[in-house]
């Protein structure tokens, strides 16, 4: 259970939701022997371990502010929302563009968004998504405007070491984005609980680049430039920490895990949703996953995941959908929601 270090909040039903979904995925496609190559390890070792089969890698021209205007684009189109309406830019990444200006602001003026638009970075790894979503909830209630765009952005193929069997077949690259505003009674998020557990945050990290070891040709030469993580560790630390949190979680909202109709969970790993759906006890059929195709996404593999199940058509008016991540940190971020399905005229 979890005891400190913890927001949670309980909301009613009528408040925000999702008005519309987008995302980016890049066009180049790797594949498990491409990618297994240069780890020293096959398609059949990558599928048996992790359930992925391709992965997506941004053009070398690319940067996540790129991948975020885009799927940004789609989810204000899908909203019907303008970008001149929006009280806030919210990217959750940690890949940005640069260590500053945030990475919110160039998507924000990519986007069009006025002057007045308040644009920021979230970074709590693979959870950002969550943190965002539910901070621009929050911020809403104050605001001078009744919408938000909240993107998870990464492009982790610039951190990955390809001799790294442990993180190199992992992760692609990709941003997913949504819009949330006025709910219709009876929808909507309702409810949201961050966490975070400091004392496990060497599990995963790129030590290299910032202020305790800042870009040397030393740093370099001892490849802290790149991203690791203990996998082990992250298995332990979800078991220990994810899986009981997400079940009290749906239980102080008012719920069973059996009334679930989607679970999006993070798409750290195939193998490692498989168990964590087993041990929450969702229904077959109902976790939504991306990973075969795209990996692990970091921040965006929620919204990632989201969208595409939207726009398949599979989240029906009504729904009640769990959102959960966890990643560097450690961190955790959930979200439960009524999901809002489309109206005609603007989606809300």
């Amino acid at each position: 259970m979890i005891t400190t270090g913890t927001a949670r909040s309980g909301r009613p039903s009528s408040g925000t939701a999702i008005l519309g979904t987008g995302s980016c995925l890049p066009s180049h496609v790797v594949n498990n022997t491409e990618v297994g190559a240069g780890a020293g390890v096959t398609d059949s070792w990558i599928r048996g371990k992790t359930g992925i089969r391709n992965r997506r890698r941004a053009k070398p021209d690319e940067a996540t502010s790129d991948l975020a205007v885009v799927a940004g684009r789609a989810a204000l189109e899908a909203a019907g929302v303008r970008a001149s309406e929006l009280a806030l830019v919210i990217v959750a990444t940690s890949t940005p563009d640069y260590p500053q200006p945030p990475t919110a602001c160039v998507v924000a003026d990519g986007l069009g968004a006025t002057a007045g638009t308040a644009a920021f970075d979230v970074n709590a790894v693979c959870s950002g998504f969550l943190f965002a979503l539910n901070t621009a909830e929050q911020m809403l209630k104050g605001a001078d405007s009744r919408y938000a765009l909240v993107i998870g952005a990464d492009i982790y193929s610039r951190i990955l070491n390809p001799e790294d069997r442990r993180t190199a077949v992992l992760f692609g690259d990709g941003a997913g984005a949504v819009v949330i505003g006025p709910a219709r009674q009876g929808r909507g998020l309702v409810a949201g609980r961050l966490a975070s557990f400091a004392a496990d945050r060497d599990l995963i990290e790129v030590a290299g680049g910032g202020s305790r070891f800042p870009a040397t040709a030393e740093t370099l030469a001892a490849g802290l430039q790149y991203f690791t993580m203990n996998g082990r560790g992250v298995r332990d630390f979800v078991n220990t920490n994810v899986v009981p949190a997400i079940s009290a979680f749906v239980t102080d909202a008012g719920h069973r895990v059996e009334d679930l109709a989607h679970f999006v969970p993070h798409q750290a790993n195939g193998r490692m949703l498989d168990d964590m759906s087993a041990a929450l006890g969702v229904p077959d059929g109902r976790t939504r996953v991306s990973y075969e195709e795209f990996g692990n996404t970091g921040a965006a593999s929620v919204p990632v995941t989201l969208d595409l199940a939207a726009r398949s058509g599979e989240l029906a008016d009504g729904d009640l959908v769990l959102l959960a991540a966890f990643g560097g940190g450690m961190a955790m971020g959930l979200s439960l929601l009524t999901w809002q399905g489309p109206q005609h005229g603007r989606a809300h």
